[in-house]
């Protein structure tokens, strides 16, 4: 896998390093739930951490409680992976590709599907990139809404996202917050290639709550067209208000 890091490109193979970043992409991880998670020895996991660190990959931080515990975040953003490339759904796409004469609108969301499913088809992972730019995006958008407390965003986030033509979203309240969203304008007309594809939305929804209500939070798509459900959930984890 090759990632991206302030100091360049880093590819790494090795398949400790690896599960590790895997796991850190969840989320901030503390190095028992990494030795644990990963079925390591404590001195290999420490090994491959100082390495990672040195890569500058990863950073190590520690709890504001307990100095002594310690945990990690990433530092960098995957950009390509040695997974089979999605050429056959890209070549399907670019075979459906319509030039419409007087919809323009339609043509740049087609060219936007091309970017965004080419870039996979030729094996780069265009998922984080595209969680982090969402969040820019996000982060801009917020600064426009009125709303001042968290039921008010979600709907106004539904209101933004019929007004856009991006979807018709609504929002489940029933157990832990979810966010439904059927002919979704990314992945509305792919196939089923197995995985998730909406992680610009995660971004843009998590950006909206950071930038509105100085709210930090996760979102995870957890069904999509690319899984074969016939919508994309996200599931929406509260936390706290993001460090200044």
């Amino acid at each position: 896998m090759i990632f991206s890091t302030e100091s360049g490109i880093v590819a790494l193979d090795s398949p400790v390093k690896l599960k590790i970043l895997e796991l850190l992409r969840n989320g901030a991880t503390s190095f028992d739930e990494l030795v644990e998670q990963s079925d390591k020895a404590k001195s290999t996991i420490s090994v491959h951490l100082d390495d990672l660190q040195e890569l500058n990959l990863i950073q190590e931080k520690t709890f504001p409680n307990d100095k002594r515990k310690k945990y990690f975040v990433m530092n960098s953003i995957c950009l390509a992976y040695s997974e089979p490339p999605l050429r056959r759904q890209y070549s399907e796409h670019l075979n459906n590709f319509a030039f419409p004469e007087a919809d323009g609108e339609a043509f740049m969301t087609h060219l936007f599907h091309t970017v965004r499913f080419g870039m996979e088809a030729y094996g780069f992972d265009p998922r984080p990139i595209m969680k982090r730019l969402g969040n820019d995006v996000g982060v801009k958008i917020g600064q426009k809404f009125r709303a001042d407390d968290y039921d008010g965003v979600l709907n106004e986030l539904s209101s933004f996202w019929k007004e856009n033509k991006l979807g018709n979203m609504r929002i489940i309240q029933s157990g832990d917050p979810a966010i439904l969203i059927n002919n979704c304008y990314h992945c509305g007309k792919m196939p089923n290639v197995g995985k998730t594809l909406c992680s610009m939305d995660e971004g843009i929804i998590e950006g909206v709550f950071a930038s509105r209500l100085n709210m930090r939070c996760s979102v995870k798509e957890t069904e999509c067209y690319g899984t074969g459900h016939n919508h994309c959930k996200f599931v929406v984890e509260k936390g706290g208000k993001p460090k200044k």
